[in-house]
Parts: C-alpha cells; sequence; structure tokens
C-alpha cells in the first residue's frame, strides 16, 4: 500500500492507492454550468444485481478494459455496419429489419417458468428482445447453466401468430405459433418460437415475479459473445423489451467501478421509487426512425480542460438518413467518438497533459502517456461532455486510466464511424435513470456500491 498525493490546482488530496491495481489521476482545471452533487438513491423495491462478466478474475482495470474492447469489437462493427447500411440505403421502404447490437459486458440473474430456473442473461441496453435458449435445441452454444425446458414449466405458452408481440418481432413467420429470427448484425442469431412465461427477480425475501412476458425460446443460436450467459434481455426502446413489456415509464442502473468487487445494480418496476432528478444533469432523449431501440443522447459538445473542442454540432445529431447522433449503451465498454470529434479530443490532451506521449506500448487504446518511475501524482485536464440542459463533469477514473506495471495512463476513449458511443467506463458511479414517459435521461453522481 502507498500514499499517493493527488495535486490539484488549488487544494491537495491524499488518497490511499494499490500501486499494482492503478496510479489515480487528478484532473486540473475545469468548465462547467452545472455542478453535480451525489445524490440519495432508492434503497428498496424491485431490483437486479449485475456483475461484470470479468468479476472475480484476477485482473487490472487495464486489463479489465482491454478485455471490454477485444469483446467489444464485434459490437462495435455491428453498431457501425447498421447505421451505415442505412445511411446508404436510397429509400426507407426497401430497409430490411433492423439489426440489433447484441452481447453486452453486464450480466444480470433471473429464473424462469414455473418453478423457476435460474439463468444469467447478458444486460442490452441496444436491443429488444428477451430469449433464452430452449429445448429441443438444434443448434444451440455451451452454456453456464441447463437449457431451459419449457416442457417442464407450468406457465409456458405459445404466442399466436396474431398477437401484438408478434407483429412486434422484425422477422417473423407462423407455422407452431409465432417462430423469430432475430438478428445481432454478423452470423450471430438466435431463431426459435416466441412464449410467455413467469420470470422472477430479485432473491430471497424480495423475489418479483411477472407473468405473461414474451420471451424468444431459441432453439437455434449461434454467434460470438454470447457464452458466458444463457440468453439475453432487452432493455432497448422497442415493444419487446423488459422496459416495454413491464410498462414502466421509468427505469435505472448504477455500475461500480470495472475494477470493484461490488455488484452494479439494475432499478425496475413501480414498487422502486426513481426519484426526478433534483441534481445532476438532465437531457432530453433523442429518437432515430432508423434505428427505434437505441437511446440517442442530446450531445451538443465536448471540452478538455478550459477548451472547447472545436467540432461541429452536427456530428453528434442524427441525420435525415439515420447516421451520426450518440447512444449511451451499457454494452460497449470505453466511449468512442466520430473520428473527426476523436482527433479533436486526442490533440487536446496531447496539449494539455505534460506528460510525453507513450509509442510503445500494446494496450489497445489510441492515447496513452509514459509515467515517470517515481510519481505519486500526476495532473490531467477535466473531461467534460455538454448536453442540452447541462454539463457532465466525469471523474477522472472514469476517463484515465493508469497500470503502473506498464508504466502508462491511458485515455479509455477511441474513434469510431457512422455515430457515437457513450460506453461503460465513463458512467461508473453514475445513476442512469431513464425517464420514458418524459424522453429524458439524467445523469446522478452516485456512489453504486452503496444501493
Amino acid at each position: 500500500m502507498i500514499m499517493a498525493t493527488l495535486k490539484h490546482p488549488s487544494v491537495f488530496v491524499t488518497l490511499v492507492a494499490l500501486l499494482v491495481v492503478a496510479l489515480f489521476v487528478a484532473p486540473t482545471s475545469s468548465t462547467s454550468r452545472k455542478t453535480l452533487k451525489h445524490h440519495p438513491c432508492p434503497t428498496n423495491g424491485f431490483r437486479v444485481m449485475l456483475r461484470h462478466v470479468d468479476s472475480g478474475k484476477n485482473l487490472t482495470k487495464l486489463e479489465r478494459v482491454q478485455h471490454g474492447i477485444k469483446r467489444g469489437k464485434s459490437r462495435l462493427q455491428r453498431l457501425n455496419a447498421m447505421v451505415l447500411a442505412a445511411s446508404t440505403t436510397p429509400n426507407s421502404d426497401e430497409l430490411e429489419a433492423p439489426i440489433h447490437a447484441g452481447n453486452g459486458e453486464y450480466l444480470m440473474e433471473l429464473a424462469i417458468g414455473t418453478p423457476p430456473v435460474s439463468y444469467p442473461a447478458v444486460l442490452d441496453t441496444g436491443s429488444d428482445l428477451i430469449w433464452t435458449q430452449c429445448r429441443p435445441c438444434t443448434r444451440c452454444y455451451k452454456q453456464p447453466t441447463p437449457i431451459f425446458d419449457p416442457k417442464k414449466s407450468s406457465s409456458f405458452s405459445k404466442v399466436s401468430c396474431g398477437s401484438s408481440l408478434c407483429s412486434a418481432l422484425p422477422s417473423s413467420t407462423c407455422s407452431d405459433g409465432c417462430e423469430y429470427v432475430y438478428s445481432y448484425g454478423d452470423y450471430s442469431v438466435t431463431q426459435g418460437v416466441l412464449g410467455t412465461e413467469t420470470f422472477t427477480f430479485g432473491k430471497s425475501k424480495k423475489k418479483v415475479s411477472v407473468d405473461n412476458i414474451g420471451f424468444g425460446c431459441g432453439e437455434d443460436n449461434e454467434g460470438d459473445g454470447f457464452e458466458q450467459a444463457s440468453g439475453l434481455v432487452g432493455l432497448g426502446r422497442g415493444p419487446l423489451s423488459l422496459v416495454s413489456q413491464l410498462n414502466e415509464p421509468r427505469f435505472s442502473y448504477c455500475l461500480t467501478s470495472i475494477d470493484d468487487t461490488k455488484k452494479s445494480v439494475l432499478l425496475l418496476g413501480s414498487s422502486e421509487k426513481v426519484k426526478d432528478a433534483t441534481e445532476g444533469v438532465t437531457t432530453p432523449l433523442l429518437k432515430n426512425p432508423l434505428q427505434p431501440s437505441f437511446y440517442y443522447l442530446s450531445l451538443e459538445g465536448i471540452s478538455v480542460g478550459d477548451t472547447r473542442l472545436a467540432i461541429e454540432k452536427s456530428t453528434f445529431e442524427v441525420g435525415n438518413d439515420g447516421s451520426g447522433g450518440a447512444i449511451i449503451d451499457s454494452g460497449t465498454t470505453i466511449t468512442y467518438l466520430e473520428q473527426k470529434a476523436f482527433d479533436e479530443l486526442k490533440k487536446e490532451f496531447i496539449s494539455q497533459t505534460k506528460l510525453p506521449v507513450d509509442k510503445t506500448s500494446s494496450t489497445g487504446l489510441d492515447l496513452c502517456f509514459s509515467l515517470p518511475s517515481d510519481a505519486t501524482e500526476v495532473e490531467i485536464p477535466k473531461l467534460i461532455f455538454h448536453f442540452t440542459g447541462g454539463d457532465l463533469e466525469l471523474p477522472a477514473e472514469n476517463y484515465m486510466i493508469g497500470d503502473s506495471s506498464l508504466g502508462v495512463a491511458c485515455l479509455a476513449m477511441g474513434a469510431a464511424s457512422g455515430m457515437s458511443i457513450f460506453g461503460n467506463v465513463q458512467q461508473q458511479n453514475i445513476l442512469v435513470n431513464h425517464d420514458l414517459q418524459k424522453d429524458t435521461i439524467s445523469f446522478i453522481p452516485t456512489s453504486c456500491d452503496k444501493l
């Protein structure tokens, strides 16, 4: 253990740090229209605990980010491909069924059927369908729990072809009930029969069971990134998602630090008192008719320290062809900005950070700085996201990751094409509250491990 003194222009802060895990960094200067304070959060009600896919592994914070970037490559390619495909389609009437993001970084425990059978599922804000692998399985991947057998559940029922759930599917056929095919952009796909079941959330005395939830009973499933779970729970904006089926106007999640041993939390249901954000930043959610599942942010610009980056406002706006815009995504590890915007960000960080740029380490991140071998304090500029309605100033650990064994501090952001993505590292220890009735999203600084 060491005592690391972190320098700030007006104050000195002392923290206890594990040097082998990370070297803490302190921001230097800021511009902000709104000061964010910790907000009291609900402590009871309908909640589901979340765990990171790398939970329990002996990894440094940087290694966890590297694993997430590697896992997320196919997801990023899917997101970019679907937006670019939409923008190059000359006639919107000729568009194929929307493609969805798939896999993710956080798992939720839930149970299906009567009697309930527990299984872990990927939490995904970038898609809608809830599904799990089912018997009889013609082609299924290896999953961590036994495959669900609907014949052993007294509450399972097939969905009829004329139901509203069946008509909400992007692709379906009618044979022995409503049969679906749900694609995730590359060769990843789940197909099977749409059914309804009783789903149980939570544990012990706080269990909540909900009947007649529509889900995909997948009998033919393949693709990359699903093996860590036995299915997926979509939290997107479409009618098939869990949020839409619960008919709840709000949901929130709070993600602990990626290297924290404590679990994150998802807050759902009318019994969970997710209050209006009286502190923090609240900004409108935008919609993209060509990608209706995604939560688009009203991002206007970005500042590094006191410098507002020279990024055209249209960069973060959704184009008439469906391209552009910025989404928030729980399943993408780091934030990706459109290439020109990232170039401006990178240039400004290099200009303001008084450290040499590291050009030798293979970290998988676009920008790293070399740390002095005897460094116990490092100054970095603040990072502010300007949203319609207020400014979100991120804690240093949400965008700069130090690793003493490599002697580097790396910016946890990258470049993308098609659209920008606000990733989960940037969302750590922030209560992210979606108000679907008001079409707003709030960012409330919170100690997520204390919820």
